[in-house]
């Protein structure tokens, strides 16, 4: 079986304190913290991954480069150009408890379709382990029409808990390899 190793960057995008910074860190370094820090420009964590691919007969490692971008609107509009150039795939982060936080995520990534174009998106709905204790903001039916319009899936996790952290950004990297292995099939 034949190695390669590719990088690809991801973006995390989303409003401020819907958790993408605790999600990188629980990702990077199993970690989680209570207080929140807001993110001041981007920060940019490594993390590698591994995929068999058993129709091309090689194993891929893949080496994320996750960059985690503020969340306020005004620096999206100000510095998109600089952040979101040579982006690979988009993790969209909204609160569960939040709705207006999935709402603005059309915005966040359609700006950064307009500087990549069209890449692999998965959404995180975070937060998941508050959903039994504040009244949650949205549904089912809600993510699919979110999702739907950039062929995206979601997934919902929680940094406090680590529930499906680890499988969102692989079902991430997926995509993004499918895309970079065989340029004809869309990743999106």
């Amino acid at each position: 079986m034949r190695e390669e190793t590719l990088k690809a960057k991801i973006c995390l995008v989303g409003e401020a304190a819907v958790g993408k910074t605790s999600l990188i860190r629980r990702y990077v370094k199993d970690q989680f913290e209570d207080k929140y820090i807001t993110t001041l420009g981007a920060k940019v964590s490594k993390k590698e991954m591994s995929f068999e691919v058993p129709k091309a007969d090689m194993n891929v490692h893949l080496i994320m480069v996750i960059w985690d971008i503020m969340g306020e609107k005004t620096f999206r509009d100000l510095t998109k150009e600089a952040f979101f150039h040579g982006t690979k795939g988009i993790l969209a982060v909204c609160d569960l408890t939040r709705y207006n936080t999935l709402r603005e995520l059309d915005d966040w990534i359609e700006s950064v379709f307009g500087v990549v174009g069209e890449i692999p998106v998965i959404y995180a709905v975070n937060k998941v382990d508050l959903k039994d204790e504040i009244m949650v903001m949205y549904g089912e039916t809600e993510l699919d029409q979110s999702t739907r319009a950039f062929n995206a899936e979601y997934l919902y996790t929680s940094a406090k808990t680590g529930e499906n952290v680890e499988a969102t950004f692989e079902k991430l990297g997926e995509r993004i390899l499918k895309g970079q292995l065989d340029p004809r099939e869309p990743s999106r």
